[in-house]
């Protein structure tokens, strides 16, 4: 059961159990009453009691009728300190008059109002306040003290009505229930004060869950400010490395063009100047077109021709300078539409054209190469193969290693071997799917 419903239903038990006394004592005094008025001896009681008594009927009405407003002041839930108090005022007025309804002969309904106080008033300064009024006011309402300055009939003057043995019962039955009511105060007191504590307990439990979670929290902080750092310095680290990639492209290809078409023209000078000329003017165009992109590779790392047209002119464009400036043939078959690439597709189909058609050129010595593209399903496969001197153990340098670097961002595969010449395989999965065919 849920310990905030057990003190509920204890406070509810106790309030039945003072309605049960209240009544009970009320029905003691009106009995009493009308008996010595059947019996006209009404006159013998006047002269033992000390006051005027209520007629009889107004006692059992008063006491439901304040005891009705008491529970009704109980139940009221207040916001503010100011209406707290003032609904303890009331209770405690309307508890004194239950009392001298009946005589002062019981005051046990006090408890009711201090138990309503340990359950309403969180803060223990205004607690302790309330509870050292209502004790004093219990105190003040003691039979004895109130009977030595006014006159009140005591409940023993009524209960000589009955027989000795019928009020030996009926104040053995009154006790009891004084005690029960007492007990019952005391266990709700008791219960108040456990679920409180446990209360506190938690909430101190929650702190230090909370302080655990800063400090967790603080050092997931640290953490990610060094993943920061790292992250930086290894963006860094990889910026420069594809910058290097960038430059070793766009230089090696264009020194390479520029390199073959002068080794031409030296073979050319004596036997044909005229034929010199004109290849010393497609070198310089070459040179022009590469610095030109070297300069856009450092700006912004993407092919100057990629950033004029689509993909399929500039490798054509490409392989058209490298044939006028080196006099290599090249046999280029493309089955696969190059077009609806996201920019990083692009850049990698161009540069692995390039770089293979470079090394082709400047390692193996080639005379022809051979470049075939094609699709399949998602897959972008592009072999190049040539005529070069090959090698009987492949090594790759800078080139094949950022290749394969730029292909593992894609997730893409290369393969190289040698048949009759150098042979590359590169396959690149592109994201769009099948739009292109």
């Amino acid at each position: 059961m849920d310990d905030n419903k057990v003190p509920k239903m204890i406070f509810l038990g106790m309030l039945n159990l003072n309605l049960i006394i209240i009544l009970y004592i009320a029905m003691i005094i009106t009995v009493s009453l009308l008996g010595y008025a059947q019996e006209n001896t009404a006159l013998s009681f006047l002269q033992q009691v000390r006051s005027m008594p209520f007629v009889p009927w107004k006692i059992p009405v008063l006491v439901v009728l304040l005891f009705g407003s008491l529970v009704f002041f109980l139940w009221i839930q207040a916001e503010s300190s100011l209406l707290v108090y003032l609904k303890i005022g009331m209770e405690i007025i309307v508890s004194i008059m239950i009392i001298y309804v009946l005589n002062f002969s019981y005051t046990g309904i006090i408890f009711l109002i201090l138990a309503d106080v340990i359950r309403r008033l969180p803060k223990a300064k205004g607690k302790f306040t309330a509870i050292g009024i209502i004790c004093a006011f219990y105190l003040l309402t003691d039979y004895n003290l109130f009977s030595g300055r006014y006159n009140i009939t005591s409940l023993d003057t009524y209960l000589v009505y009955y027989r000795s043995d019928v009020r030996s019962i009926m104040l053995a039955v009154i006790n009891i229930m004084n005690s029960l009511n007492m007990l019952i105060f005391i266990i709700y007191t008791i219960l108040l004060m456990r679920i409180q504590m446990s209360e506190k307990e938690r909430i101190l439990q929650l702190n230090e869950k909370l302080n655990h979670a800063n400090e967790e929290l603080q050092q997931v902080n640290r953490q990610m400010e060094e993943y920061s750092r790292e992250s930086i310095k290894n963006a860094e680290t990889k910026e420069r490395n594809r910058l290097a990639r960038e430059i070793h492209d766009t230089l090696g290809h264009t020194l390479t063009g520029i390199i073959t078409g002068l080794d031409a023209c030296v073979t050319l000078m004596d036997m044909a100047p005229e034929a010199v000329k004109e290849q010393l003017k497609v070198i310089a165009d070459v040179a022009r077109n590469g610095m030109t992109d070297v300069r856009r590779s450092v700006k912004a790392l993407r092919p100057d021709a990629l950033e004029k047209m689509e993909l399929e002119k500039a490798l054509v464009q490409m392989m058209e300078e490298t044939k006028r400036a080196s006099n290599i043939e090249i046999d280029y078959c493309c089955t696969a539409s190059l077009k609806h690439f996201n920019k990083d597709e692009e850049e990698i189909i161009y540069r692995i054209v390039q770089e293979s058609i470079t090394n082709a050129i400047r390692h193996g010595k080639a005379s022809r190469i051979g470049i075939a593209i094609s699709m399949e399903y998602n897959i972008i496969n592009i072999w190049i193969k040539d005529n070069g001197i090959g090698c009987t153990h492949i090594e790759k340098g800078f080139g094949l290693h950022h290749m394969e670097e730029r292909l593992g961002m894609l997730h893409g595969s290369l393969k190289c071997f040698v048949d009759n010449g150098f042979v590359l395989e590169a396959s690149i999965p592109i994201r769009w799917g099948e739009e292109g065919n």
